[in-house]
């Protein structure tokens, strides 16, 4: 299951991490957000021990927000180690975003 996260939990849960982390920065009101919410958590289950799957609200973190220099929503970041290492913009199949993270893991 996706962990929502907050500016103050970011470097300890996504920059710290052991693990890869994929950061989905979306908004409620952002229909291909709610689009690939059940995608992420389908890919969080199935790939929990090799990522990390997070959500930051991006009307709750424009801090956070503005520090990636995150223009559209959803747009997704794959860390690692410490690190973005991907960018992914938009909707996404389940294929597509398995194949994108398997790239960086």
């Amino acid at each position: 299951m996706s962990l929502e996260i907050t500016g103050d939990k970011f470097d300890e849960v996504v920059l710290k991490s052991d693990l890869p982390v994929l950061a989905d920065f979306y908004a409620n009101w952002c229909g291909p957000c709610q689009q690939i919410a059940p995608i992420l958590e389908e890919l969080s289950d199935e790939m929990k021990n090799k990522i990390k799957i997070v959500k930051i609200d991006v009307e709750k973190n424009p801090v956070l927000a503005n520090k990636f220099q995150v223009m559209a929503i959803p747009t997704m970041f794959i860390f690692k180690d410490g690190k973005p290492a991907k960018t992914i913009q938009g909707f996404s199949t389940k294929e597509t975003l398995k194949k994108e993270i398997k790239d960086v893991i």
